[in-house]
């Protein structure tokens, strides 16, 4: 009897051992990085105002985005051949310095350039965007080339005097705003 029991008790205590001793098993370990190239700062530069000049009373002046000496330019500097949005803002009326007269200014569908090959000079564009709406800029734009980290914009418009529009200098603020897309 004794060595039926202890055979029983042997048989427990192996099956006890074989389910508590875990099985061998193969793991291995890899280690992996997270990276990240972070693009050249994005900036824009009103470089040039959009400068009407002398206006007659009554007599509308207009500016084209192609005029070298007048029209109004921004640069914009970053990683170039990356997308970008480009929201620009537009005064509605140039006002005196103190703010006791008006007079309207317009912009056209064509009265904006976007040049995307580091050329700053409206009268020789290069290639981009030429005689766009300055209210609707194209969603494509790009911050000149691979390896050209410069685009510019070219504004044109058309100030309004009225017939008894009081002299005096006028100005109005035009707002460019640049972000990358991620295009």
């Amino acid at each position: 009897m004794f060595s039926h029991k202890f055979r029983n008790l042997l048989i427990l205590m192996i099956s006890l051992y074989l389910l508590i001793t875990p099985s061998s098993k193969s793991q291995d370990v890899a280690n992996g990085q997270a990276t990240a190239n972070v693009l050249a700062a994005l900036s824009i530069t009103a470089t040039q105002d959009l400068n009407f000049g002398n206006v007659f009373q009554g007599v509308a002046k207009t500016i084209t985005n192609a005029d070298a000496t007048n029209s109004g330019i921004f640069t914009i500097t970053g990683e170039g051949g990356a997308g970008i949005s480009v929201y620009i803002t537009l005064p509605a009326y140039l006002a005196t310095v103190t703010g006791d007269d008006r007079m309207n200014i317009a912009f056209s569908n064509t009265d904006c350039s976007v040049d995307s090959t580091n050329n700053v000079d409206p009268s020789a564009f290069g290639s981009g965007w030429q005689n766009v709406d300055p209210n609707n800029l194209p969603t494509t734009l790009t911050v000149g080339t691979v390896g050209q980290n410069q685009s510019a914009i070219f504004l044109g418009g058309k100030v309004i005097p009225s017939v008894d529009q009081k002299a005096g200098a006028y100005s109005g603020d035009i707002i460019a705003t640049v972000a990358y897309n991620g295009t």
